[in-house]
């Protein structure tokens, strides 16, 4: 099974929409009982109770289809079945010294573990040359997002990257950087 990964517009935004809660979910259970990765007093995966529907939530995600050139929501398909989903973003949405930076990156359950993902992360990065930054949680409840990042950045950068652990503008997270130039 291959992965077709596309750059969505503003039509086909309602996709990604529609799993973005399944994400949330999804990283739940990698942070625990944090505040920010609970659902709040609606049943909404968010730190704020403004949010009291998924619509609402889906206004404030807008930004990703409203700023071409700087912000790239990419939709991934599986035998043209939406199966997930990234959004990558450039200064200056990212940190200093940074041309690209994995801002979310998500494959539903049923995909994982076959390739899929790392086909997509790859397809991403070529199709964009220069210093690249992503985060991950650090925590021993994210130990196969952190194997999965290694392996991709291995494969992808054959052993040419840096990992660390420290502050980000996103707290505290584990670090990957390397550069495709």
């Amino acid at each position: 099974m291959n992965i077709q990964v596309e750059l969505t517009n503003p039509d086909k935004a309602y996709i990604i929409k529609n799993m973005y809660p399944l994400y949330l979910h999804d990283l739940s259970g990698h942070y625990g009982l944090q505040e920010a990765h609970r659902p709040n007093v609606h049943g909404i995966y968010e730190a704020s109770s403004d949010y009291r529907t998924l619509q609402d939530q889906y206004d404030v995600q807008n930004i990703w289809w409203e700023k071409p050139g700087c912000l790239y929501p990419f939709l991934f398909l599986a035998s043209g079945t939406p199966v997930g989903f990234a959004f990558v973003a450039t200064p200056p949405y990212c940190s200093e010294g940074t041309d690209y930076f994995m801002h979310e990156f998500f494959l539903m359950q049923p995909f994982r573990g076959v390739g899929l993902a790392e086909q997509a992360a790859t397809t991403i990065f070529a199709k964009f040359r220069g210093r690249w930054e992503i985060f991950t949680n650090p925590n021993e409840k994210n130990r196969i997002g952190q194997q999965f990042w290694r392996k991709t950045m291995t494969h992808y950068t054959e052993g040419n990257y840096r990992e660390s652990v420290g502050a980000t503008h996103d707290g505290h997270k584990m670090i990957f950087q390397f550069s495709n130039l």
